[in-house]
């Protein structure tokens, strides 16, 4: 099956596509600091350059989009039907980079989290995401999803 969105448009909509500072990772910046947690931002010299990093609790966390990172059992993550060979290439060598990355991150002593869109989409106000991050963060687990 062929795209059914002409190469010059679909080259406009992709390149559209942020990987800093898009909505969930906002939000999710917007409810740490409301909870009195401070941060850095895209740690460059860490392994998969989380997008925020609380370094005093050495916690990295990964704001995932459904869809580029494939969540698991998530209705956005679903396989486009065009081009599938492509994009079953791109999605897998994004997955295999996240999980190349926790485990590094994991055997450097960080704790790792992973924020997923949907659970962001869900969320009732920015009060349950505050406190479902700050029990996270209080807990001392090694690794955990929202």
């Amino acid at each position: 099956m062929t795209d059914i969105v002409p190469p010059e448009t679909r080259s406009r909509m992709m390149a559209g596509i942020r990987g800093k500072n898009t909505a969930p990772e906002l939000a999710v910046r917007r409810a740490l600091f409301a909870a009195g947690l401070r941060f850095r931002l895209h740690r460059k010299d860490l392994p998969g350059k989380p997008d925020i990093v609380l370094p005093a609790r050495k916690v990295a966390i990964f704001v995932h989009g459904c869809f580029w990172h494939q969540h698991a059992g998530c209705p956005y993550a679903k396989m486009p039907t065009s081009n599938r060979e492509f994009w079953a290439k791109k999605l897998l060598a994004n997955v295999e980079r996240d999980q190349k990355a926790v485990h590094e991150l994991r055997m450097a002593g960080w704790r790792v989290l992973t924020v997923w869109e949907c659970s962001i989409r869900n969320k009732e106000s920015e009060s349950s995401l505050r406190a479902a991050l700050r029990a996270w963060i209080d807990r001392e687990s090694g690794y955990g999803e929202l």
